[in-house]
C-alpha cells in the first residue's frame, strides 16, 4: 500500500527538489522491495504501485524579469504541472528550472505525489532485464501485480504542439512527462551501451567509425586534463551496440559526448528522440557528404545554413514545409573553429568551407536515380551537399528545442564522376578526419563559453511554450 504524501509548498528550489527526490526514492524503494519479494517466491496479495512526484504552480501574473531568456516562465495565467523522475540525473536541471519560475513569477511551487504510476521496468533501472531474469510463470504474473509502461503517457504531443489541455486540468510545465523521460533513459542504454548519467551537455553525432576512433584517442589523452574528469565508453569485450556513445566528462555535465549513429535518417531520429530528454545545450552533426557543386574539392567543409528535408521519418511530427532556421551562435562557433583549426583567415576560409543548403535523403543509392529526377529539387533548393542524417538531426533539434548545427566534409562528388570507392576513400579519411573532429571539439568549447542562457535561442520556442528549457 502506498503511503499518503501531503503536498508541500516551497519558495526555495533546492528544498523543492529535495522533497521531490525523497518522494521518488520512497516510491521506487517500495516497488523494488515488493518486486524482490515477488521474485523470491512470495505471493503478493494485491497489485503494488508507486507514483511519480509532481511539481505544480499557479500563476496569476505573467510578468517576467528578464525578457532575454527563452525559458523559465509561463506565457499566461493558470495552473501548471509536470511529473518528475530520476533526481540522480536531473536534480541540477530541476533546481535551475524551478528557481527561475520562483524568481520570475514570485510564487511558491508545490511538490506532491502524482497519480501517474511508475512502471516496474522503470523503477528497476537500466541494469535489470525483466524478461531475462524471470521465469515464464513469473512473467505472466507481472502485469497483474505491477504497473506496465503506458504508451498513452509517452507520446510527444507537447513537443509537437498537438497537446490540448482538457478543461480543469493543469497546463504542462515540461516537454516530457516522467514516463516518457524514463523510457528514453532506458533506451539510451540499449542503443548506445552507456548509461544516461554519463551523457554530457554538448553532443556530437557522426556517421563514421573513423571519427570515433580519433575521439577515443583524444578522450584517453584529455581525461584528467583541461577540466575533463574522465572518459566513458561501452564495456570492452561486449559486442558494440547499434549506436555506441563515448563521453569525455566534465564537472556539471559540461563535457562532450560523441555518438556513432551509423547511416540513415531513421537512426538519426531514434537517437535524438531519446537524447532530447536530457536537455543538452547543443548537438551537431559531423560527418561526410556528397558535394553537389563542381567547384568543391574532396575534403572541403560544408556549413549547413538550411536543409532540404527528404528523409521521410519526421513528416508526421514536423512537416518538411516547416523551415529549420540556422542558429547564429552555432554557425559562428563552427566558422570560428574552422578558421582556427585549418589556419584559414578572413576571406580565405571560403577556400576550404562553403555555406549553403544540405539535402538529406533516405536513399543511400540516390545517385542511381535519373539525372532529371535527382537534380531538379537539388538545383531549385540551391543545395551544395547531400547526406542521410543532417536534416533529421537539425529538425529534431528544432522540434525538441535543442540548439543544433551541421559541419560536413565532402568525401565524394557523384554528380561529377567522383564516386566514393575504397582506395580514394581511404586516402580521404586519413587526410581529413582528425582535423574535422578537432574543429567540432573546438566549436563545442566555444559554445560552452557562451553559456546555456544564450545558447537556448528564442527561435526554438513556440507560441504557448512550456516553462522548462
Amino acid at each position: 500500500m502506498v503511503k499518503k504524501v501531503k503536498p508541500q509548498q516551497f519558495s526555495n528550489s533546492n528544498k523543492a527538489v529535495d522533497a521531490a527526490e525523497a518522494i521518488y526514492k520512497a516510491q521506487v524503494e517500495h516497488l523494488c522491495e515488493a518486486f524482490d519479494s515477488f521474485t523470491s517466491g512470495q505471493q503478493l496479495k494485491s497489485k503494488v504501485q508507486g507514483f511519480y512526484p509532481y511539481l505544480k504552480l499557479e500563476v496569476t501574473k505573467t510578468q517576467k524579469l528578464d525578457t532575454r531568456l527563452s525559458y523559465g516562465f509561463v506565457s499566461k495565467p493558470g495552473v501548471y504541472q509536470t511529473t518528475l523522475t530520476r533526481p540522480d540525473i536531473f536534480s541540477n536541471y530541476y533546481r535551475r528550472q524551478i528557481g527561475l519560475l520562483i524568481k520570475n513569477h514570485d510564487v511558491d511551487v508545490e511538490v506532491g505525489l502524482s497519480d501517474t504510476p511508475i512502471p516496474i521496468h522503470f523503477a528497476l533501472g537500466e541494469d535489470f532485464h525483466l524478461e531475462g531474469d524471470l521465469s515464464h510463470e513469473q512473467m505472466q504474473s507481472v502485469p497483474n501485480l505491477f504497473d506496465q509502461p503506458d504508451l498513452e503517457m509517452m507520446d510527444d504531443q507537447i513537443a509537437n504542439g498537438y497537446h490540448r489541455t482538457k478543461e480543469g486540468e493543469p497546463e504542462p510545465l515540461a516537454l516530457f512527462t516522467a514516463p516518457r523521460t524514463d523510457l528514453s533513459l532506458l533506451r539510451l542504454k540499449h542503443y548506445t551501451g552507456t548509461k544516461a548519467e554519463h551523457f554530457q551537455n554538448y553532443v556530437i553525432f557522426t556517421n563514421y567509425q573513423f571519427y570515433i576512433d580519433e575521439f577515443i584517442k583524444i578522450g584517453g589523452e584529455h581525461a584528467g586534463l583541461d577540466g575533463y574528469t574522465g572518459f566513458i565508453q561501452p564495456e570492452e569485450g561486449k559486442r558494440l551496440p547499434q549506436m555506441p556513445a563515448y563521453h569525455l566528462k566534465r564537472e556539471g555535465g559540461a563535457g562532450i559526448t560523441m555518438v556513432n549513429i551509423g547511416v540513415g535518417p531513421s537512426n538519426a531520429k531514434t537517437i535524438t528522440d531519446h537524447i532530447a530528454v536530457l536537455r543538452p545545450h547543443a548537438w551537431m552533426m559531423l560527418g561526410h557528404c556528397a558535394g553537389l557543386r563542381n567547384s568543391q574539392e574532396l575534403g572541403d567543409y560544408v556549413l549547413a545554413h538550411g536543409y532540404l528535408r527528404e528523409d521521410n521519418v519526421l513528416y508526421k511530427d514536423l512537416h518538411p514545409s516547416i523551415p529549420i532556421p540556422a542558429l547564429s551562435e552555432i554557425q559562428i562557433s563552427l566558422e570560428q573553429a574552422v578558421k582556427e583549426i585549418s589556419g584559414s583567415d578572413g576571406h580565405d576560409v571560403k577556400k576550404v568551407m562553403r555555406t549553403g543548403t544540405v539535402a538529406t535523403v533516405d536513399d543511400r543509392n540516390w545517385e542511381l536515380r535519373s539525372s532529371v529526377r535527382q537534380n531538379q529539387r537539388f538545383s531549385q533548393s540551391r543545395a551544395i551537399a547531400l547526406d542521410m542524417e543532417s536534416g533529421t538531426v537539425a529538425a529534431n533539434g528544432f522540434r525538441f528545442r535543442v540548439p543544433y548545427g551541421t559541419l560536413l566534409c565532402v568525401s565524394d562528388k557523384p554528380l561529377h564522376g567522383q564516386l566514393k570507392l575504397p582506395g580514394m576513400a581511404d586516402k580521404f579519411y586519413r587526410d581529413r578526419v582528425n582535423q574535422h573532429l578537432q574543429i567540432g571539439l573546438r566549436s563545442m568549447e566555444i559554445l560552452r563559453g557562451i553559456g546555456e542562457e544564450k545558447l537556448h535561442s528564442r527561435k526554438l520556442r513556440s507560441f504557448d511554450e512550456v516553462a522548462f528549457q
